[in-house]
């Protein structure tokens, strides 16, 4: 079933020109049981590929907006009285889908913020004295603007560190925006085949366990996130333990998309720097020199060379 992945990324390249690495890693995310925080400019169609692999998979899809005046609610759902009945019903929230996309998550307060997180790292939802399950496979795609500020509600750190990757997301080149204006001039998205069901995904989920991961490279990406920590004039705060994870079950998605039983060190490079760069916190100095996360993960993988 793993070959089906190439499948699902030729599908995907009907409708959506270029963002290569955004596509594997939400495939990657959707593999390993993570979740996503995209980050870049609008119109670089996050939406419509999140969209497109929902109807790749035939999962069930949602938008929502997030506003400074969302609800905790809005998102989850809520217990209606129900006058016929003499009793109260629960309206479930958009939030029980497989696929959704909370555009722009960094707009809602931190209340709305930590009640898509607790879904995300509980799979389910409390709402009045009931926890309902959510579905499976469940995926959050959350993007953020790095332009606009104002208004504007940054996520703490440790709900920073519920998602697997970071994706900076950013602007095609002239050849591939031509290409995106041809392919929509007549105003219509191509159609994309079902290639695999929710019961599939959740059935790779189960092989991508099965993907051996050896000691030594275990190893190696623990001795990456613990030189994150080491004492920096540029580094605050370093990857936590669940950097380590990310990476391993990402580097382990990432060979079963690409039908091998094993993970390897090109495996670990490949997703290191999208599990890493949100769990980095630069110092004062760092942000004033322009450093940035991944040039502090450059350097660590530099100096690591002889590992692996």
């Amino acid at each position: 079933m793993a070959g089906k992945f190439n499948d699902i990324l030729y599908e995907i390249r009907k409708v959506i020109v270029g963002q290569h690495n955004m596509v594997e890693k939400v495939l990657i995310a959707l593999l390993a049981n993570g979740h996503v925080l995209l980050e870049g400019a609008p119109g670089l169609a996050k939406t419509l590929a999140l969209k497109t692999i929902a109807r790749v998979i035939d999962a069930d899809f949602k938008r929502i907006q997030f506003t400074p005046d969302l609800l905790p609610a809005d998102l989850t759902g809520t217990r209606i009285f129900n006058q016929n009945q003499s009793d109260f019903t629960t309206s479930f929230g958009p939030v029980f889908a497989n696929l959704i996309l909370a555009d722009e998550i960094n707009r809602a307060p931190a209340k709305v913020q930590s009640a898509l997180l607790e879904a995300m790292q509980e799979k389910q939802v409390t709402i009045g004295r009931e926890s309902h399950e959510l579905k499976e496979p469940f995926l959050v795609l959350a993007t953020q603007n790095p332009i606009e500020t104002e208004g504007t509600y940054n996520l703490p750190e440790a709900q920073l560190d519920r998602f697997m990757f970071k994706v900076l997301v950013d602007y095609p080149d002239e050849k591939e925006e031509a290409a995106i204006v041809q392919r929509m001039l007549n105003h219509k998205v191509p159609d994309v085949n079902v290639l695999l069901s929710c019961e599939d995904i959740l059935s790779c989920r189960e092989q991508v366990t099965d993907v051996y991961v050896d000691p030594k490279l275990i190893h190696y990406i623990v001795e990456i996130v613990n030189a994150t920590r080491n004492p920096s004039p540029y580094v605050r705060y370093g990857a936590s333990p669940r950097g380590s994870l990310s990476v391993t079950h990402a580097a382990r998605a990432l060979a079963f998309m690409n039908e091998r039983t094993y993970a390897t060190a090109g495996d670990v490079k490949s997703v290191v720097k999208e599990c890493l760069r949100h769990r980095i916190i630069l110092s004062y100095e760092g942000l004033a020199q322009g450093i940035t996360q991944d040039d502090i993960i450059d350097k660590i993988l530099a100096g690591m060379e002889s590992s692996v």
